[in-house]
Parts: C-alpha cells; sequence; structure tokens
C-alpha cells in the first residue's frame, strides 16, 4: 500500500520543520512538501496533490480558511486537517465550514498526530463528540440560521439522526437512544452526508446548527437502561467505512 502523502503548511519554520520530521518516521506516511503561508499551500497541493494537508489557520499572504476553501473547492482536493493554538479558536469554526475535516492543537503528542492524519485520510472527521459540543456551542450562536431546504430530502429517520449527531452523540449512543444497531446507524449519517452533498460528519454538523435544527446549547439526555439493553434491530443495512 501507498504512503499517505502529505503537506504542512505552517508560518512558523520550527513548527512545519517539526511536524514534517514526526511525520516521516512513519512507514505509512510521507510528507511531500512545505508551505510557509496559505498560498504557496494552495500552489503546491494542487502540484503535488497530497492526501492530507496540515494546515495552519493564521498565516500570511492567504490564511489557513480561505487556503481550505480553495482546495475543498476544486472536488478531489486533499482532506484537511486545521493547526491551532487553542481549541475554542473561532477561526476553527470557519474552517470547518471551509470544508476541513477537523483540527488538532499544536502541542499534540506525536502519537495522536499519527493517528489523525490516519484518520483523516481515510475519510473519517476528526472531531470528538465532546470537541463538537463546545466548539458549536460557543461559535454557533454568531452565525446566521441557514436555509432549511436541504434538509427537507431527509426521511424522519434520517432528520433525527443528524440532530442526535449535532448534538454531540456517539454512534454507540445514538444506537441506545433509538434502539438499533450501531451498524443501522453508520448506514443513516452515510445517507445524510449524501443527500447533503456533504464531505464528512464535520459539516454535517455544522449545517445542522446552521439550519436551526438543533440550537445551541442543546443537550441530549441518556436513553433509559430498557432501551439501553434491548436494541431492537432493523432489517440489514449495507456495511459503510469511517461513520
Amino acid at each position: 500500500m501507498s504512503p499517505i502523502r502529505v503537506v504542512v503548511a505552517d508560518d512558523h519554520a520550527v513548527v512545519r520543520t517539526g511536524f514534517a520530521a514526526l511525520l516521516d518516521t512513519q512507514p505509512d506516511l510521507s510528507v511531500v512538501g512545505i508551505a510557509s503561508d496559505g498560498a504557496e499551500a494552495v500552489r503546491i497541493s494542487r502540484e503535488l496533490r497530497p492526501d492530507v494537508v496540515l494546515m495552519d489557520v493564521r498565516m500570511p499572504v492567504l490564511d489557513g480558511i480561505q487556503a481550505s476553501g480553495q482546495l475543498t473547492a476544486d472536488g478531489d482536493g486533499p482532506r484537511i486537517l486545521i493547526l491551532t493554538t487553542f481549541d475554542l479558536d473561532e477561526y476553527v469554526y470557519d474552517a470547518l465550514r471551509a470544508g476541513a475535516s477537523g483540527f488538532l492543537l499544536k502541542d499534540v503528542t506525536a502519537e495522536r498526530l499519527f493517528d489523525a492524519v490516519r484518520v483523516v485520510a481515510a475519510g473519517e472527521a476528526l472531531l470528538a463528540p465532546t470537541v463538537t459540543r463546545r466548539l458549536i456551542d460557543q461559535f454557533a450562536r454568531q452565525r446566521p440560521a441557514r436555509p432549511t431546504a436541504p434538509l427537507a430530502n431527509l426521511t424522519p429517520r434520517e432528520t433525527e439522526v443528524l440532530r442526535l449527531v449535532a448534538e454531540g452523540l456517539s454512534n454507540p449512543e445514538i444506537a441506545a437512544r433509538l434502539s438499533v444497531t450501531e451498524e443501522t446507524i453508520k448506514t443513516h449519517v452515510s445517507r445524510v452526508l449524501a443527500k447533503l452533498h456533504l464531505r464528512d460528519r464535520t459539516q454535517a454538523v455544522v449545517l445542522a446548527y446552521e439550519s436551526g435544527l438543533v440550537t445551541p446549547g442543546a443537550r441530549a439526555t441518556p436513553p433509559p437502561p430498557a432501551a439501553r439493553a434491548h436494541p431492537t434491530p432493523e432489517p440489514p443495512a449495507p456495511r459503510t467505512n469511517g461513520w
């Protein structure tokens, strides 16, 4: 299997060379380029076609948000993993809207860095439920609601799954809440993404808040013990990856 190709973009030389050196210690990861600003990140990424770009938010010439938007607009562009100093950075929210698949703090451990790149390269979102709650609650209040028309394409069950995803529940928690199997929830999430033309779970969360389906501060209550103990199977659903 070919190694995962990575571009590291950060305006601080120590940061970008440090991350690049760490990533190159892994046999399944290969740093194919580095960039010191957003414009260079876009140019190098379009030229070298990496699988993942580690993108700093604050960079000269073109910031990480604009660079992420340009790369994700290409359709077949790389997955974007945002690098930030603070876990509640308002710019991170904008980067997620621009199509980024998740974010990492710059003081991340080496193993967490490696795992994050692999997860994003596999097409998954890197935004844990606890981070989803804090990030969205903090900034969704500041954003105007988007039209809800796209949500009309969802079935009632798909709408309910989207709401629970946006409230920060994991797939096992949603399965327990709805008394179905985890595999069924994965299928519902995949269908939601396809119908709404979204890249990943992270963008689904953002859309759910911006459309008003979920309001900031909403919290899911745990299902009763009986629902957890006796999930009711739905008809078998096809296996999907990563959701």
